[in-house]
């Protein structure tokens, strides 16, 4: 899953060690003098907020021509912004300094907030030379801002002063986000340091770039196609028919395509019963911009890997993980992994269980095989179905996919929370399958817009996320604007919008982050909504998913496309069992993925230069589970999450969240479910918080204690509740 988000900030473990080793700071006169910044004149779709309601984007406005003028004009209004502050001859206050930098960039944001999502969601040639041009740009304007002397010295002295010490509240929080921002970033080096940073950050960011584009454009190419419709056996007749719509689209009429999602398990691979077309698929998507080629990203990686441990060295931190935690609940790569390792004894156990049992169960069904990767989904599936009485083509039908949202998604938002949704069809989108609500808050107020972008694209990047076109705060007035990006396998031409089980979890999980972004209720906008630790965001989207399985919700949603019909509860009862099953594959690769993210950020410099499939190999074998049979959910060439989207040293965060989501549900279960009480009680303490307070207190606000772990483990199915 993708979240756009700006990290705040918790107790840097980096302002410690830096300011041990520099106890005095050039004062703001010994900077040189400079000249304002030129900023060019620009009166375009985005000189002004939209007037559309909520300042929504009006995407009849823009044209993919002006987004780099657009992007260099924000750049520059932003740079003009800061070196006022920074140069203002008043002396430094809380107001003209903290909360005057909290202002500056509106124009930038508005630009970035439409931009980032296009090019996400929606890209085409000049979006990604827009992307490419402008993110060195953007990389040098933070550090320009962060790494100016004469602003941290005002910076530092409004946080080392009697007033700074007087805040209290989100005041107090801001004020220490922006100093702890500025240590993080730099702030305490030397010119010469800074200097070699800067060039370190600009190249950084192009090669992020250049890494999401080659993964985007190098997935949607390696798309595997077929001759015929047998190879293709085992996969639903409306699978099919899409298979072959994408062949044709491609010119290939009477062949089929199957495009790939970003995970290296594939959909078709649990249903496919031809075991070379399996094969096929699985080695199309384990390869994918790792053979050579135009997309290759493996150059990318070890440039990339290599830069950061440096970067996380000058900064004087051991390496880029330890760099990257100052801000999180969980404080320390040792921690974050000691607790992956923790789950290794019992997924080991369960791995070999089930490579057994699907071995086993191959050759009782007469396949003469040796089980390898692309076998493991196909023969759980089938063990599953078989177990459990339960496939895909049974459960689809009950899940159509605007009924799932607006029934179901909407449904429990509005008995827990008391919000409501309206659709509005007056407002443009950016694709004609997308869908606009307007939200409104428990007592009848309007709270928010939001955006709704469900189906698959060649031109989308794979996952899901949320982000906001605009973002909260009673500091612009602003409320938001809300956006759950999605990539359910769009409909044939005139059959229903299906979702798959995982669909309808994903459904609610983004939604969750909306949650978190439409109660989000603070003044400043650094500290608004999802504007929190990459390792406490995730929780109220993962929460949110045990919305989906409420008897209460289910009734309304869960609903047969062509009779009506509610899913039947011996149905749901086994989608529930099976959860639990196959969890050497679905938690397997999972933990496997995190702990091969925090081993490339515990890189020393020169243990980063290594070629990064062979560093690979090397931590797999590692993990002590069976890597060669269940391969990480991303391979290093194919983790977007960790080279271009912000979760590096992060991954293991939606492990950490889950175990706060599962022990956080458990208190609702025990506190009467879903209920308006709970649901004001929810908001109170930690949905509608944004990062106003310490995310450890806010999450013993809500359950009166810190989190455990063994409701995750008993809803993974690897302890039981009597153990």
């Amino acid at each position: 899953m993708k979240i756009r988000l700006m990290t705040a900030a918790a107790p840097a473990v980096l302002g410690a060690s830096l300011l041990g080793g520099c106890a005095t700071m050039p004062a703001a006169t010994e900077a040189p003098a400079r000249a304002a910044p030129a900023v060019p004149a620009y009166d375009g779709p985005f000189a002004r907020p939209s007037t559309l309601p909520f300042h929504a984007p009006d995407f009849t406005k823009f044209q993919d021509s002006g987004f780099q003028p657009a992007m260099e004009a924000g750049i520059s209004s932003k740079r003009a912004e800061v070196s006022a502050i920074a140069d203002s001859p008043e002396p430094p206050t809380f107001e003209n300094t903290i909360v005057a930098l909290e202002k500056t960039g509106s124009l930038l944001e508005r630009v970035q907030n439409v931009f980032d999502q296009l090019v996400s969601a929606n890209t085409n040639d000049t979006l990604d030379a827009v992307d490419t041009a402008t993110a060195p740009m953007l990389a040098a304007l933070d550090d320009d801002m962060y790494l100016d002397a004469k602003l941290f010295a005002r910076v530092k002295a409004v946080h080392d002063s009697a007033e700074g010490k007087a805040l209290t509240g989100e005041d107090a929080m801001l004020l220490a986000t922006t100093y702890e921002n500025f240590v993080h970033e730099g702030a305490l080096l030397s010119a010469g340091q800074k200097a070699e940073l800067k060039q370190m950050n600009q190249r950084i960011a192009a090669l992020e770039t250049e890494f999401s584009q080659n993964l985007t454009n190098g997935t949607a190419a390696a798309a595997v196609t077929f001759d015929s419709k047998a190879d293709l056996a085992g996969m639903s007749e409306a699978d099919i028919a899409a298979a072959a719509k994408r062949a044709e689209e491609k010119g290939m009429t009477g062949k089929y395509v199957l495009a790939l999602e970003n995970t290296t398990q594939q959909p078709a691979l649990a249903h496919l019963t031809n075991r070379a077309s399996r094969q096929k698929l699985f080695e199309a998507s384990i390869n994918r911009t790792s053979s050579g080629g135009e997309f290759d990203t493996t150059k990318i990686v070890s440039e990339l890997a290599v830069l950061r441990a440096r970067k996380a060295a000058l900064l004087g931190q051991p390496d880029y993980a330890t760099y990257q935690m100052y801000d999180r609940m969980v404080k320390s790569p040792a921690k974050a992994m000691e607790f992956m390792k923790g789950f290794v004894p019992a997924l080991a156990d369960t791995q070999s269980r089930e490579a057994k049992m699907l071995q086993d169960y191959a050759r009782a069904q007469g396949d003469s095989i040796t089980l390898e990767p692309w076998d493991w989904g196909y023969y759980a599936e089938q063990v599953r179905k078989a177990k459990y009485d339960l496939d895909d083509a049974q459960i689809k039908p009950y899940f159509e996919v605007w009924r799932t949202l607006e029934d179901g998604v909407f449904y429990a938002a509005t008995q827990t929370y008391g919000i409501t949704f309206k659709r509005r069809t007056d407002l443009p989108v950016y694709h004609p399958t997308m869908r606009v609500y307007q939200v409104y808050d428990k007592d009848g107020s309007e709270l928010a817009l939001f955006y709704f972008d469900p189906f698959a694209r060649p031109n989308k990047q794979g996952g899901a996320w949320m982000g906001n076109f605009v973002e909260q705060s009673y500091l612009t007035g602003d409320k938001p604007v809300i956006h759950n990006t999605l990539n359910i396998t769009p409909p044939a031409e005139g059959q229903p919008a299906l979702a798959t089980w995982d669909n309808v979890t994903t459904m609610f999980h983004e939604f969750g982050h909306a949650l978190h972004g439409l109660f989000a209720s603070q003044k400043y906008p650094s500290l608004s909504g999802t504007e929190t630790a990459r390792d406490f965001v995730e929780f109220p989207s993962q929460f949110n998913e045990n919305f989906a399985t409420v008897p209460k919700a289910l009734q309304r949603y869960a609903k047969h496309y062509k009779t009506g019909e509610t899913i039947p509860a011996s149905l749901m009862k086994k989608i529930e069992a099976a959860e639990k099953f196959n969890q050497g594959l679905k938690f397997g690769e999972i933990d496997e993925a995190a702990m091969l993210d925090m081993d490339w950020h515990t890189l020393t410099p020169a243990e980063a230069s290594q070629p990064p499939m062979t560093f690979e190999t090397r931590s797999l074998g590692r993990m002590g589970l069976k890597t060669d049979l269940v391969p990480p959910r991303y391979r290093t060439p194919y983790f977007r999450h960790i080279w271009s989207n912000s979760y590096e040293a992060g991954y293991y965060s939606y492990i950490w969240t889950e175990m706060l989501a599962h022990d956080g549900w458990d208190w609702v279960e025990n506190h009467g479910g879903m209920t308006r009480a709970n649901g004001d009680h929810i908001r109170a303490t930690f949905l509608g918080q944004g990062h106003s307070r310490d995310y450890a207190q806010m999450y013993r606000d809500f359950t009166g204690r810190d989190p455990r772990i063994e409701p995750m483990l008993n809803a993974r199915g690897l302890v039981s509740k009597e153990d």
